[in-house]
């Protein structure tokens, strides 16, 4: 026998047993402790009473005494006894009595009786019947473990899920149903409940179902500990529910949430920039690791070189251009990879790096992919056998096969579904559209930019009297061509226009108008007019080629740069989409006085360095930009001495979002001061170009930039010759004389006869139709230019002269021995020139007969 500290459970844990003896008279005389605790009456109360007149209702009585006489006579009953507690009338309770009759020592006739509650006996059927209906009707499955974790009992509809009958799960463990470890984890959790008492709700169990490998079943199980009626643990309990179907739909539901959140990403962050490459790598950078785990875009060589890409449905070439009727060139523009950095390669093909051009043959399914413009599934085929799955989608723009998009999987991953598939198409066709509009800014960008730099001067410009060097640096892709733009104009008398203008706005449109303003600048230029009248006959022309109507009558003040007009303009309801505006310096200089006269139209100040001396901003009235009119332009004339520097630029050298403009200017200024240790000679200004650009924090690309840089090389007094002439007759041999001793002190005597003739012709117009004394002036420097000046204002008229007439052949014969001439209007007058070649030490090229019988 063994014993315990603690009863083991049974029965009467749950249900009330009480027991009393009855003498031979009937009495008790025996009461148990489970008898005080069932009838609530002690010993003391009890001993001693007729239990038919303590316990009986008084009309069951007669009844009761009779049963007692038979008991005592040697009789067993059982049967249902209603009672009552003493001095309570109500009745409290139904007993059920088992009376077994005995002897007492003396061999007197007594009984034992065994009183048990009825009310607990029918609770523990209740119940019981409950616990079997909740057991084994329950629609989820249902395990009794015991304290060895080993399976007591289990449910029909848990055999119905793994097979067999109810009881032959009996003896089993988690080990017979669950992987090795999924059943280890459930172990842990069983005993961990059974040692604490702590329940488990809700833990995912992933196990194969039952009779088959593939199909992966989802349960939630729920544990907790069973005790008995004095609370000892007998087992744990546990709940299983299939939730394969739910965590499917949340596995939908979730693919559908990050679905929609990959396309909101893309949508933000594809196509952010004008540019191929950067849109496909942007296209990548959204899809792994969070969609795929490989990916590379393939873009048509053809769209990258700018040729129209192919259509839809006419992808192919003939097999003399694309070796066996394969797909058209393409190049790798990208590729990124979660799982590993090697290129990805077909199954028997050679890797394709980022960058390599090459083609799909015709019966792989990346060519099926581009040729039909639809998506493709391809299974596993990677050369290293690291891929499951593979979505070959085409992207396809506005009815335009652009490339072809990749999305690997590696294996481990969960392979691709419809779903998927539809997102890798909007993807694909979202990152297409991007980069068809690439493609096409790309190439109007291109075309504008062609447009603009051969609008551009060729070469390095020369003058007489300046050293030039010049920058121009277009903005980057992103940013769209601007309108920026300068020149070098050469003038009669060795003069030179130093012109630098900004059109404000980008594209196609702002190299249009900067073209024609520049165009516009150079004739206006030929008519040799003053700075101030340039830049008033462009404003008049820049608003001919916008819509004037919202320009005329608007004053407004000047302004500092392109951006404070926009402003102006939108201050006064003037939209400046519909008017051309630009700004422009206009500055003549003339090498023998060294001075120069400026004019500006809303331009930045030009920026003057003399030697020794810092940097410093010209002070020349800004005016209004071109465009906008109602204010005369002024000029300022300065005289620059010899060896200063001259800076004309735009905007885009000395403004960014990043700092303010007069902390570009200040820059400016301090990066082309020569430094103060540095005596000597002053360095190149190619060298001084290459500085500014290089220590100014140009953020180049935000905007167009145009640097020209002049410094001052005066025209040495014994390259000219100057005389004044009295007006007489006499004067014009007097002038021929003055030419020809000029000319040979030059050594220039193979043009000593021409001169002669030239000068005498506009010496004696001069005195025919001038007015006041006549200078002649003879300038020597990469030409020989010859000037009469006089105080009419009457301007020569080259006219052909009839047979008979004595006259009017002069101004012809200077027009055909000249190799220009022309005529300008000075403050005091007018002034007539021509300009004559250098001799090159080959033989003097004279005009043929036909010429000269051509004046008669």
């Amino acid at each position: 026998m063994t014993w315990q500290s603690s009863p083991p459970g049974s029965i009467y844990d749950y249900i009330k047993v009480a027991s009393f003896s009855l003498g031979p008279d009937g009495l008790i005389d025996q009461w148990s402790l489970r008898a005080e605790q069932l009838f609530g009456i002690p010993a003391r109360e009890a001993v001693g009473k007729d239990p038919i007149e303590a316990f009986v209702p008084a009309d069951l009585r007669e009844a009761g005494h009779r049963k007692v006489a038979e008991i005592l006579d040697g009789r067993e009953w059982t049967g249902a006894v209603p009672f009552r507690m003493p001095g309570d009338r109500a009745l409290n309770g139904i007993a059920e009595v088992y009376v077994m009759p005995t002897e007492t020592e003396h061999g007197e006739r007594a009984a034992v009786c065994i009183v048990v509650d009825v009310r607990a006996l029918r609770g523990i059927e209740t119940d019981l019947a409950a616990s079997e209906a909740i057991f084994g009707q329950s629609p989820f499955g249902f395990l009794l473990f015991g304290t060895d974790l080993k399976v007591q009992r289990a449910n029909r509809r848990f055999a119905a899920v793994f097979g067999g009958g109810a009881d032959d799960h009996r003896g089993r463990t988690v080990h017979d149903y669950l992987p090795r470890q999924e059943a280890e984890r459930m172990q842990a959790a069983l005993r961990h409940v059974l040692e604490t008492g702590e329940s488990v709700t809700d833990m995912q169990l992933v196990g194969p179902a039952p009779g088959s490998n593939n199909d992966r079943r989802h349960w939630s199980i729920n544990l907790y500990r069973v005790h008995s009626g004095s609370g000892r643990p007998i087992g744990v309990a546990g709940l299983g529910t299939d939730v394969t179907r739910r965590h499917a739909a949340a596995r939908e539901a979730a693919n559908a949430r990050r679905n929609l959140a990959l396309l909101n990403e893309a949508g933000a962050r594809i196509g952010n920039s004008l540019d191929l490459e950067t849109t496909a790598r942007e296209l990548l950078d959204v899809t792994v690791p969070v969609f795929c785990d490989l990916a590379s875009v393939d873009l048509y060589q053809g769209l990258l070189d700018g040729d129209e890409s192919p259509r839809v449905g006419s992808l192919w070439g003939s097999p003399r251009t694309e070796s066996g009727g394969g797909s058209a060139e393409l190049r790798r523009v990208a590729f990124a990879s979660a799982v590993s950095d090697a290129p990805l390669a077909d199954a028997g093909a050679t890797p394709v790096t980022v960058g390599a051009v090459h083609r799909y043959t015709f019966n792989s399914p990346c060519a099926d992919a581009l040729r039909t413009a639809r998506p493709v599934t391809i299974s596993g085929g990677d050369e290293n056998g690291l891929v499951q799955s593979t979505l070959a989608v085409p992207m396809v723009a506005h009815d335009t096969v652009v490339g072809l998009a990749r999305f690997s999987r590696a294996k481990g991953s969960e392979p691709f579904g419809d779903r998927d598939r539809a997102l890798a198409v909007e993807l694909a066709a979202r990152a297409a559209v991007c980069i068809d509009n690439a493609r096409l800014y790309r190439r109007e960008h291109e075309r504008a930019l062609i447009l603009q730099r051969s609008l551009l001067p060729p070469g390095d410009p020369e003058a007489s009297g300046l050293d030039i060097a010049c920058r121009y640096l277009p903005g980057n892709a992103a940013t769209e061509v601007g309108g920026d733009w300068f020149d070098v104009i050469e003038l009669p008398g060795h003069r030179t226009a130093l012109v630098v203008g900004d059109v404000m706005g980008r594209g196609l449109r702002a190299a249009v108008a900067m073209g024609e303003l520049r165009t516009a600048v150079r004739t206006l230029a030929l008519l040799d007019l003053e700075p101030a009248e340039v830049l008033a006959a462009l404003d008049e022309i820049a608003r001919g080629l916008g819509n004037p109507a919202h320009t005329a009558g608007n004053q407004l003040r000047p302004p500092q740069s392109p951006q404070s007009t926009r402003r102006a303009l939108q201050g006064r309801d003037i939209d400046p989409a519909e008017v051309y505006l630009a700004t422009c310096v206009y500055a003549v200089y003339d090498p023998v006085t060294r001075r120069c006269t400026f004019a500006n139209a809303g331009h930045l100040p030009p920026v003057l360095v003399e030697p020794g001396e810092p940097a410093l901003m010209l002070e020349v009235p800004p005016g209004m930009p071109l465009g906008v009119g109602g204010e005369p332009f002024e000029e300022v004339e300065v005289e620059l001495p010899e060896g200063a520097l001259l800076a004309l630029y735009t905007d885009g050298l000395v403004e960014s979002r990043d700092h303010p403009l007069d902390d570009g200017l200040r820059a400016f200024r301090d990066a082309i001061t020569p430094p103060a240790d540095t005596p000597g000679e002053p360095r190149s200004l190619e060298d001084a170009c290459d500085h500014v650009l290089n220590t100014l924090d140009t953020h180049h690309g935000e905007d167009d930039i145009a640097l020209l840089m002049a410094r001052v090389q005066g025209l040495p007094g014994e390259s000219v010759g100057d005389w004044t002439l009295p007006r007489e007759p006499r004067s014009v041999g007097r002038a021929r004389e003055y030419a020809r001793a000029q000319l040979l002190a030059w050594d220039l005597e193979p043009l000593v006869d021409t001169t002669e003739l030239l000068v005498s012709e506009l010496v004696t117009n001069a005195l025919r139709y001038g007015e006041g004394d006549i200078r002649l002036r003879l300038l020597l420097d990469r030409s020989l230019v010859c000037e009469v000046w006089d105080a009419g204002l009457v301007q020569p008229r080259r006219r052909r002269a009839r047979d008979t007439d004595e006259g009017g052949r002069g101004l012809q014969l200077v027009g055909l021995l000249s190799a220009s001439w022309g005529s300008r209007r000075t403050p005091r007058g007018k002034t007539v020139w021509f300009e004559l070649p250098l001799p090159d030490g080959g033989p003097t090229e004279e005009p043929s007969v036909e010429a000269l019988l051509s004046m008669f």
